[in-house]
């Protein structure tokens, strides 16, 4: 049988400030979909249709901008997602030591979730933050650059306390260059 999903009312006052925003409905696709995996942990089929329903618009629409984005979990996932950079850059710098690393620290592979079902690791393409490189990304929100096995043991560890890391700022040394003359 198939589980039932609704939205609570704060979702909905917050799905209405958004298609405030918008002349007409479908942009808000996809701010409503954030607000779906927010509440919910994923956008499984079930619920791209209540997203549809709630907005009005064709389920084919909403399902094609959920599979689009790869920050949509069209499957459950773990309660903290680990996205580990292995393309170029990341990879050269030690991106695939790092996801080993995580892979051997958690007992689980790349796609796959802990039986806890505290942690997802997933090998993604570029994060944008190529000169901090190696890099992960938790659970579509806080950057970790320049990672390093002792800073993957602090961060896991932090989430097993229920902590998400601090933003971490990391100049751009060009610029540092230029301001400091």
């Amino acid at each position: 049988m198939e589980e039932t999903y609704e939205f609570t009312k704060e979702d909905l006052k917050e799905i209405e400030a958004i298609k405030a925003k918008f002349p007409e409905v479908m942009p808000a696709t996809l701010p409503t979909l954030w607000v779906a995996q927010r509440r919910f942990g994923h956008v499984e089929p079930p619920v791209q249709r209540l997203v549809a329903e709630t907005l009005g618009l064709p389920e084919s629409h909403v399902h094609g901008v959920a599979t689009f984005y790869t920050q949509y979990y069209k499957e459950r996932k773990g309660k903290y997602v680990l996205d580990v950079c292995t393309t170029t850059s990341c990879q050269l710098c030690g991106g695939y030591k790092m996801l080993h690393y995580l892979e051997d620290k958690l007992g689980i592979k790349a796609g796959e979730t802990t039986e806890d079902g505290m942690f997802s690791i997933q090998s993604v393409e570029c994060l944008g933050a190529c000169g901090y490189a190696p890099m992960m990304q938790i659970t579509n929100d806080i950057y970790v650059n320049n990672l390093t096995e002792e800073k993957l043991d602090k961060v896991i560890d932090s989430l097993k306390d229920g902590e998400m890391p601090e933003f971490e700022s990391v100049g751009m040394p060009l610029l540092e260059n230029i301001n400091n003359k």
